[in-house]
């Protein structure tokens, strides 16, 4: 699954492969326009994003919860905001011309207050002193008083992210040496809470992977205070047996091995986690009595598994088996004793606890405080929000259909009042956007909080009590607005400015609907033409996939801070259409979260990939608009769209002719269990013919079948989805004696979307196998910084 970058992500990669060129066709050749490698190069996320403007917020909250801050481009360089909802204030954090200068003196420097070297920071003494904020500025690090503008050079930012305050604000828990520790907030000795812990079997930690290792990253622990301050609750990863995978990097004169633990499907031996709950005055902890379950990363889907009760007496927890085809409430008091069900779910493909991966990180349920529980569930085969009684009886739905529930955002237990997002409830609508809604405990009074159509953003503030909501279009640059909780705007606080965008020639991407396979279910997508497109041309077309399920390539969800609005990170798609294509990316069955039938289509079947919907589709577009030449259709993608490209030229190899697929799951026998278990189900094994049900969706097994051009792209030291992935690959078109194309990225991890050499090689392909024109040799393709 690929992670979302960051607007000034910079990976570079020193690689090297050789293509051999094909004589062109040359009716083709003498017809295609030269493609302008220079003026793709600025739609590139890197250099598009500077000429937009106010169209990040991304709140980061104040110690008491009820405030934030947040950082935004502007034309005259970046600007911290401060707001106060109760106040319904926005106002500059401090004068970056002020800041800058207190800075320049104390360091002996010139600092620019239009581009001031950070982009975060803490306030002093753990977040109490508002008054003064510490700063790490390349090497340097600053203590700076934003009241005198006075700056004192100071260590570097220490990373708070390892600790957790308590509630009551006295202890800060943490895992050093693979058990939980605390210390005193104002100062003092550590007191260590565990003993036992030891490599592969810790509390708070899994092992880290390797890119963690390399980069130094702190990780936070899963670590749980009660609301009185009295216990924590631990999560301990037992990761003791579970096969190893190496990677090695080679670019030094002795290569280095990493290796980390790494269950595949069918492994008898996978990671567990067991529940701990740690007395703090008592020093002790004991095991809560429940047997140890699946590691398994892929039920909440962004949330957590495990809370408090109101009170603090009781822990509530949800238990997923190897699979997911069944999750159980479970519940235990804080001091031991019994451990009971409370409430359960079962599909016979497999359970979620949320329809988004990329969602606001907190558990889709939730414990009233007279013992009620707020559950998502898909028993009726929507996702949809339940209330239940303490006994685990169903009391009435809460979010009524005939949309999805997406995210709880909040409950007023006073108000009797529930806050959650949700799709596919306004008529006439982009199915596929989300909007804000309330509704009573009991079911009653559903009431749409934000209007505007458009797809939503929520970041509830205090629960509920207001809404800091991004909303955006396909061609409707970003809002962001403070709302109330009756969903009234109490502040704008940011509209994004695309103005200097637009300047360059640059044209939103044109939304879409299809209809999918089964000629009923509607898809949406997004049509991206070059900036100087002419309908009386004929356009080769562009394919960009990934398969979900419950993730899209429509920037809808891959950068869920821009929202809907149609500057795609990962698939750099208007850049490619400016050198003469026609790039799509569309929402088909597997990655729309609607109805449970319609996102697990292929359940079992991880080969299909939703490629019948994107044919289905395409032949429809291409029917509609002439300028859509489909006897030249190529298909590309990352991750688990790098599977799916390759499985797409393999499969339909009379439909699609390239194919460009970087950091492929070829065969999820050799991916992450929790991934095929949950899509493939089980592994089941043949063993009279040597086989398994995992067998027909591997892209090796469809060698034969390869008529186009492939290029096969992964780095190196991908803990990811292993390069072993792509050699599998290799190994098997050799064997088949099939020509191909192959780019191995040394040093390189996952994230190859942003690589510019990598991105190059992908346009010098399409441009030389899918238009039929030779590409500009070595062309200079420059990332982040002009590096």
């Amino acid at each position: 699954m690929p992670s979302v970058p960051t607007r000034h992500a910079r990976l570079v990669a020193v690689a090297a492969s050789v293509l051999l060129a094909v004589p062109l066709t040359s009716a083709r050749a003498q017809n295609a326009q030269k493609p302008d490698y220079h003026r793709a190069e600025q739609f590139l996320t890197w250099n598009a994003l500077q000429h937009v403007d106010r169209d990040d917020v991304t709140p980061s909250f104040y110690r008491d919860s009820t405030r934030f801050w947040y950082r935004t481009d502007t034309p005259q360089g970046a600007e911290f905001v401060t707001v106060n909802p109760a106040l319904g204030t926005r106002a500059d954090l401090f004068d970056p011309t002020r800041l800058a200068s207190a800075m320049s003196l104390v360091a002996d420097t010139s600092y620019n207050p239009a581009t001031l070297p950070f982009r975060s920071f803490e306030f002093d003494r753990d977040g109490t002193d508002e008054r003064v904020i510490r700063i790490t500025a390349g090497k340097r690090g600053f203590a700076c008083d934003i009241v005198a503008y006075t700056c004192t050079v100071a260590d570097t930012l220490a990373s708070r992210v390892p600790y957790v305050r308590s509630p009551d604000e006295k202890w800060d828990a943490f895992v050093s040496g693979y058990n939980v520790w605390i210390r005193p907030a104002a100062g003092g000795d550590s007191i260590r809470l565990t003993t036992d812990g030891a490599q592969y079997y810790g509390y708070g930690l899994a092992s880290p992977t390797p890119s963690v290792i390399r980069m130094h990253a702190p990780r936070r622990p899963t670590l749980l205070w009660s609301p009185d301050s009295k216990y924590l609750a631990a999560v301990r990863y037992d990761e003791r047996g579970v096969p190893m995978f190496p990677l090695y990097s080679s670019t030094s004169s002795r290569p280095v091995l990493y290796q980390y633990p790494y269950a595949l499907p069918g492994d008898s031996i996978i990671p567990l986690n067991e529940l701990y709950v740690i007395d703090i005055a008592a020093r002790a902890s004991h095991k809560v009595d429940d047997p140890p379950q699946s590691a398994q990363s892929y039920y909440t889907l962004g949330g957590a598994g495990v809370e408090w009760s109101p009170v603090g007496d009781r822990l509530y927890f949800t238990h997923v088996d190897r699979g997911p085809k069944h999750v159980r409430l479970m519940v235990a008091d804080a001091s031991g004793g019994s451990v009971r069900q409370v409430l359960a779910d079962s599909a016979k493909t497999y359970v979620v606890g949320a329809l988004d991966f990329f969602g606001p990180g907190t558990p889709n349920w939730r414990v009233l405080k007279n013992g009620d529980v707020l559950w998502f569930s898909e028993r009726n085969g929507w996702g949809t929000l339940y209330r239940f009684g303490a006994d685990g009886t169903l009391r009435n739905v809460v979010s009524r259909g005939p949309g999805v529930f997406a995210f709880l955002m909040g409950v007023d237990e006073t108000l009797g009042k529930v806050y959650f997002t949700a799709r596919g409830h306004e008529p006439g609508r982009n199915p596929d956007y989300t909007f804000l809604y309330s509704a009573n405990l009991d079911g009653t009074g559903m009431t749409l909080l934000s209007p505007e159509d458009a797809n939503h953003t929520i970041v509830p503030v205090k629960d509920g009590r207001y809404f800091v909501d991004t909303y955006s279009r396909v061609n409707v640059a970003p809002v962001t607005v403070l709302r109330g909780a009756d969903g009234r705007v109490i502040k704008e606080l940011e509209r994004a400015d695309i103005s200097s965008l637009l300047a360059l020639g640059w044209h939103p991407g044109e939304p879409f609907t299809a209809l999918a396979r089964d000629g009923v279910t509607l898809m949406t997508g997004v049509i991206y033409k070059p900036s100087n497109f002419d309908s009386t041309r004929s356009y080769p077309v562009i394919d960009h996939i990934y398969p979900g399920p419950l993730i899209t390539p429509v920037s809808l969800s891959f950068y869920p801070s821009r929202a809907a609005f149609s500057y795609s990170v990962m698939g750099q798609v208007q850049a490619l259409a400016e050198l003469g294509f026609v790039v799509v990316e569309m929402n088909a069955m597997g990655n729309t979260a609607r109805s449970t039938a319609t996102y697990q289509q292929w359940y079992g079947n991880m080969g299909d990939n939703g490629i019948p919907d994107h044919i289905t589709a395409l032949r429809q577009l291409g029917a509609r608009y002439r300028w859509m030449d489909l006897s030249r259709v190529g298909i590309y993608g990352h991750s688990g769209g790098g599977f799916s490209s390759t499985d797409a030229l393999l499969r339909y190899p009379d439909f699609y002719k390239v194919a460009v697929s970087t950091s492929g799951n070829h065969d999820n026998r050799t991916y992450y269990y929790g991934w095929g278990e949950r899509f493939q189900g089980l592994m089941v094994r043949d063993t009279v013919g040597h086989t398994d049900n995992f067998a027909p969706a591997a892209n090796k097994t469809l060698v034969g079948n390869l008529q186009g051009h492939l290029f096969l792209i992964h780095g190196d030291m991908d803990d990811n989805v292993h390069p072993a992935m792509t050699i599998q690959m290799v190994d098997a078109l050799i064997k088949a004696n099939k020509a191909f194309d192959l780019l191995i990225v040394p040093n390189a991890n996952h994230e190859l979307t942003q690589n510019p050499y990598v991105i190059r090689r992908t346009w010098d392909f399409f441009v030389r196998y899918l238009m039929g024109v030779e590409p500009p040799r070595d062309y200079d393709l420059r990332g982040p910084g002009g590096n």
